[in-house]
This record gives C-alpha cells, structure tokens and sequence, in this order.
C-alpha cells in the first residue's frame, strides 16, 4: 500500500487530532482520554510551545522542557538547569511531575522485574522489565482492569474501572528507569500489559509519539508494539493516527467465530472482520502483523484449530507467537502439553507460516502473559531490592 503524508518524529501521519472516536461506550469500549486535559509531563513539544506562549516564553523552551523530562528523566523544575528561574518557578503548577509512584516491586529468578504503579486514585496497574542481555523490553498498561475479559487473562477478572490517563502510561516508563540495572538499554516498549490500549487509542497514540520523539527517548517506531486482541474501530484509528508505522499485534486466540467467542467474551468483532481491519490498516511494505495465539489444552490447540488459523490468515503478511497459556488463580484452564504445542506449530510452519514458541518470564513473580494484576497473590520469586539500581 502506498502512503502519503509527512515524515514527523518518525511517524508517517496527519497532524494530531485529538477528538474521540465517534462510537458509544458500550461494555467493550470505554470513553476515551481527552487528551487536551494532560499535565505538562504528557504533552508534546508542539502543545508545549503553545502552552509557553500564552506566558510570553520563546518556543525552544518546549524543547529543553521535554528534554529534560523524557530524554533526562528530570521532572523536578528547580533542576533543570538551562532554564530562567522565574520559569523553573512557573512550570511547576503546569504538573511536570508524573501522577504516580512505585509500589512493591519483585523481581524473577530470569531477571524479570514487575513493579506496582500506585496512582494518585488509589489504584494500581502493573508494568514489567524483561532483560536480554543489555537490552530492555518493558511492558507497560494502559487501563485499570480490561472490559475484554479472556477467559485465560488473569487482569481482566475484574472488568474495567477506567482508562489511564497518557502520563499515567508514560509513568510506567519514568518510574523504571531507576530499576535498569548498570548497562541496560530500553530497547523495546510493547503495550501489553493490563487493558486493552485500543479502547484508549488516543493516549497510547500520544504516548508512542512521545516515545518516539527525537527529543525525548527516541525509540524507533518498529520497536514500539501495540497489542490488541481485536478492536476493528481502535485498529482504523490507530492507522489513521499514527501511519502504520509502529507494530501491530493481534491476541487472536481463535480461528473461528465459537473458540474467539468462547475465549475473548468481552469483544463483539468476529475473526474475519479482525483480518478485514487488518487489510485496511497502512502497513509498511516488507513488515509484518504478529498473531499472538495463546494455546489452551483441549479448547483451541487440535491440528483442526491450526488448520482453521492457516486458512483465516492465508490473506496477510503475519508472524505467529505462540504462548501455551499461563496458569494463575483465576482461571481453571490448563496448557496443552509440550507434543500438542510442537504438533500445533507444525501444522502452521508446513503451511509456510512463520510460528515462534515465546519464552516464558517472569512466571514466578505473575509476570507472565496473562498474570498480571497478581501482585500479593504470587510471591515465589524475590522481592526486588529496595533500592534501585543507580
């Protein structure tokens, strides 16, 4: 597919628009964050020259403010150097500081580390480090509770209490940092942990810009994933916002209307208006949608299901993950064993399909897929240190 439009911060996109998508909350979709309402700390450098105008400051002040708070990971005003003191003074009320702090934190006998986020509400979410030598993938929430309700997904059990806000997400970000150990790199953000970022497009678009920006922590797109088990209006609007230029990927769990129905109760779309959505979204030439594919014994694992996979997919350019489920206290479903996976692989890998076995982490500590929201409830990994890595 072709594409027109603007390079811009790496996005290949029209500017910004902030308005909500046109469709009612419904018990699988929740009103989205009105992004004009965000502090200072979740604002882009755009906004935030606006933002400074209106106090009679020149429009490089944006720059070094953003710079210090998302490349620097400074939100304190009185030290940001480079700055007059009657604006280091000033800035303070406009909420430079995240609305968030860690809470307990444990860490995996893999490395893994998942870390309590307490909101300003009284809430929490969860966000989660996983090491690869020294590169970092974390694994950052978008809601407080998820409205999609898998059966197999321990953060979901609950329902849905409401939405993060775009600097309670980037929150999960800044407050880690301290957590790398000596040496480590981000290397990769993937929205995956609790919710579903499609019934919060708006923010997580926001976020992912900021990620991106040049000025600020400056990820590549293509190591920025947005996972969604399916929301066809969130995946439109996510091409249309941000190009097609981050990666997609789709918790499809089912090839066919009964096992998706069955799994995922809380999202009306059927498998084929999923891969229909997929078809329209701008994805770049040469890349590829991941397929997370969550494997569970006796429900959605048979050759019968792969099959039926093979064929629902055989009309886009995709990569399969395949996650025999996690167990956890809230779900009586078991994993295939280890043949029924290798058989099910087989089958899509015969078919010319591309299906990767994802590596289990963090299962000790309820950092898994599918544990999340666990914390106090699972305790056999180590509590983290006290004190974060410097």
């Amino acid at each position: 597919m072709r594409k027109t439009g603007r390079i811009v911060n790496g996005f290949r996109q029209k500017p910004l628009e902030l308005e909500a998508i046109d469709m009612q909350p419904t018990e699988d979709t929740m009103p989205l964050v009105n992004a004009t309402s965000e502090p200072a700390c979740a604002l882009l450098p755009e906004e935030l020259v606006e933002l400074l105008s209106t106090m009679g400051q020149p429009s490089y002040r944006a720059r070094q403010i953003f710079t210090w708070i998302h490349k620097k990971g400074c939100c304190d005003p009185s030290a940001m150097s480079n700055l007059p003191h009657p604006l280091r003074e000033a800035i303070g009320s406009l909420g430079t500081s995240f609305p968030a702090q860690v809470g307990e934190s444990l860490e995996s006998s893999d490395g893994t580390r998942k870390l309590e986020i307490k909101l300003a509400d009284g809430r929490s979410v969860e966000t989660v480090l996983i090491p690869e030598g020294n590169k970092l993938t974390q694994c950052i929430s978008t809601q407080v509770g998820c409205a999609a309700r898998c059966r197999f997904c321990r953060s979901g059990h609950a329902g849905l209490l409401r939405n993060l806000t775009a600097a309670e997400i980037l929150a999960q970000v800044h407050l880690a940092r301290p957590f790398h150990a000596s040496g480590q790199i981000l290397r990769n953000i993937v929205f995956m942990g609790i919710g579903e970022p499609l019934h919060n497009v708006e923010a997580v678009a926001r976020v992912a810009r900021i990620l991106a920006h040049a000025d600020g922590l400056d990820l590549s797109t293509r190591r920025i994933t947005v996972s969604t088990v399916g929301i066809v209006k969130g995946i439109d609007r996510l091409g249309e916002l941000l190009g097609g230029d981050i990666a997609l990927a789709v918790s499809l769990h089912g090839a066919s209307p009964e096992t998706r129905a069955l799994l995922v109760p809380g999202v009306k779309e059927t498998p084929r208006e999923i891969v229909e959505a997929l078809e329209r979204y701008p994805l770049p030439q040469r890349r590829r949608f991941t397929i997370e594919y969550v494997l569970i014994g006796g429900v959605n694992d048979t050759d019968r299901h792969a099959r039926e996979l093979v064929r629902l997919l055989s009309r886009i350019r995709v990569k399969i993950n395949l996650l025999p489920l996690n167990p956890h206290d809230k779900t009586e479903l078991l994993p295939p064993t280890d043949e029924r996976v290798l058989a099910f692989q087989k089958v899509l890998i015969d078919k010319g399909l591309t299906a990767i076995l994802r590596k289990r982490r963090g299962a000790d500590i309820g950092a898994a897929c599918g544990q999340l929201l666990g914390l106090g409830k699972t305790k056999r990994g180590r509590p983290a240190d006290a004190t974060p890595t410097s």
